[in-house]
């Protein structure tokens, strides 16, 4: 296990000196590559109830994602992190104006707070068709290499004992972030998709 740990943190420290190195105007470029590949996948087309994490400064853009899924009438949930432990909820997201008045976390993301109990939990209703998810890495077999916390996994694990199943799970990345193997351990689940800017 240590070893594996380890192993988990050279990646991190190597991906994030990567990333670090981009421009913010290739950050946004290769984000508004991604979004368009995202836009024309016919799962992301089918697809209703959409869980999307708002950006960090290290991660693909996403706010041309809830625009679009607000004009598309999709119903948009966003994550809420609980500081403490690695329990995370998916809240609905009603619009970019909704968007704007979150208030900002310690980790500077903006997020529902504690006290915000109106908003509908993705789980405690109809469940989920997909999650966008963020990371630090990613390689080509679908294995994730995240910040650590253990959010999305533990996440996942909720919507597999959920009656509409596990969502189908897209990661959004810089093709900086991806790596050719992640080392896992059984609890790290495996992602369906990557979107990157791919030379096809």
């Amino acid at each position: 296990m240590a070893a594996l740990r380890a192993a988990k943190q050279a990646l991190r420290r190597d991906v994030k000196q990567r990333v670090a190195a981009l421009s913010e105007q290739e950050k946004q470029r290769q984000s508004k590559v991604v979004s368009q590949k995202l836009f024309k996948h016919p799962i992301y087309a089918s697809c209703d109830r959409i869980a999307v994490f708002l950006s960090m400064h290290d991660e693909v853009r996403t706010e041309e994602i809830l625009q679009d899924l607000f004009a598309r009438g999709k119903t948009c949930f966003i994550p809420r992190y609980q500081s403490q432990g690695s329990h995370m909820d998916m809240l609905r997201l009603h619009s970019m104006q909704d968007m704007e008045t979150l208030p900002l976390t310690s980790w500077n993301i903006k997020q529902p707070s504690d006290e915000d109990l109106t908003r509908e939990e993705a789980l405690a209703t109809g469940g989920l068709d997909l999650i966008l998810m963020p990371g630090l890495g990613f390689d080509h077999s679908g294995n994730r290499l995240g910040r650590g916390k253990g959010f999305y996994d533990s996440y996942l694990e909720r919507c597999s004992s959920h009656a509409r199943g596990k969502p189908y799970t897209v990661a959004l990345a810089f093709k900086e972030q991806l790596c050719q193997e992640i080392p896992v351990d059984d609890n790290d689940v495996l992602i369906d998709e990557v979107l990157y800017e791919d030379l096809e």
